[in-house]
């Protein structure tokens, strides 16, 4: 896809380990174009995290970009100078994390933080504040003016995570990374968080790579999904395509372990049987093979790269390339 926002092509990132290194993402290729919400999904250590840190630049120290690019409105952000990347962030890129109730200086009221991100903005400070308490309105924190002199003790979690949306919107950039944004919160604030998300893309034109486990916010808020597996791009395509007719065997078990899904009361949630693979000793093949039920002889020793999968989607699987392509 050429013109996109955000164009990842063939990354490869590893940690340097004591036991040699540690493949945290092999390949990675996807695109986020503009006004567009794109959803990562898959487990714990699919490489969701090394994923968002190398957009950023953040990585830890042990951690190197073996192979590809990260284009970023057609600039390689593997090649910008620590300068441009701080330029670059909050003010084109910006994040929400995780946790709200960790994303917050606890010494300075939320209004000193709001004027602080604009730092760069040659503008009055009471600017500034108006500035702030209309994008916390805008999320829907009540009376946003006075509740600007709180501090964030003084806020419950789900009015942390709008505050920590207001922040990461204060400069309107191009790019909001969503890194679980719901994970600790109940699913009313689930809906309300998705809402606003959904509400600011419109408002803004901003776009959204947005981080999750979760399948059923993934299909609610997103346009297009990106299916990880041990540091792997396995299926990506339109939501509602995936959701209805999974192309990789690895989306299929995901979906059927979604919790909502069940139809009948049982004691047993249903999981994927075996484990993540060893990223610092990988098997031959498809990084999939030994839980995947439907592997073929070939995926023991013939790793599958994505092929196209019907319009607009792609399928990193032998049961969907034919035999010739080996």
């Amino acid at each position: 896809m050429t013109g996109a926002l955000l164009d990842i092509r063939n990354l490869s990132v590893d940690y340097e380990t004591a036991r040699g290194p540690l493949k945290a993402l092999r390949d990675v290729s996807l695109t986020v174009s503009s006004g567009e919400i794109v959803g990562i999904v898959g487990e714990s250590g699919c490489g969701k995290s090394t994923l968002i840190t190398s957009i950023l630049r953040l990585t830890a120290p042990n951690a190197h970009a073996r192979s590809g690019r990260i284009l970023f409105r057609e600039r390689d952000l593997l090649q910008a100078s620590d300068r441009e990347m701080r330029a670059l962030r909050g003010a084109e890129i910006a994040v929400v994390f995780q946790d709200p109730m960790q994303s917050h200086n606890p010494v300075l009221t939320i209004g000193t933080q709001m004027v602080d991100i604009q730092h760069r903005e040659a503008i009055p400070k009471a600017e500034k504040r108006r500035r702030a308490a209309e994008m916390l309105t805008s999320v829907g924190i009540p009376d946003a003016r006075s509740r600007l002199a709180c501090y964030p003790h003084e806020f419950s979690g789900g009015m942390r995570q709008r505050v920590a949306i207001a922040m990461a919107l204060m400069l309107r950039p191009k790019l909001l990374i969503a890194d679980e944004p719901t994970t600790a919160l109940d699913a009313t604030l689930e809906v309300e968080i998705i809402e606003i998300l959904r509400a600011m893309k419109s408002d803004l034109g901003c776009s959204i790579l947005f981080i999750s486990h979760h399948l059923g916010v993934i299909a609610q808020l997103c346009d297009r999904v990106v299916v990880m597996y041990a540091g792997e791009v396995v299926e990506t395509g339109p939501v509602r395509d995936i959701f209805h007719d999974p192309g990789h065997p690895y989306t299929r078990r995901l979906i059927e372990c979604d919790p909502a899904r069940p139809k009948m009361p049982s004691r047993a949630l249903p999981t994927i049987p075996g484990e993540l693979p060893d990223l610092l000793a990988l098997p031959g093949g498809c990084v999939f093979r030994d839980r995947c039920t439907e592997a073929l002889p070939r995926c023991a020793n013939q790793r599958p790269s994505p092929a196209p999968h019907g319009a607009a989607r792609t399928v990193a699987c032998w049961l969907n390339q034919p035999i010739s392509s080996a």
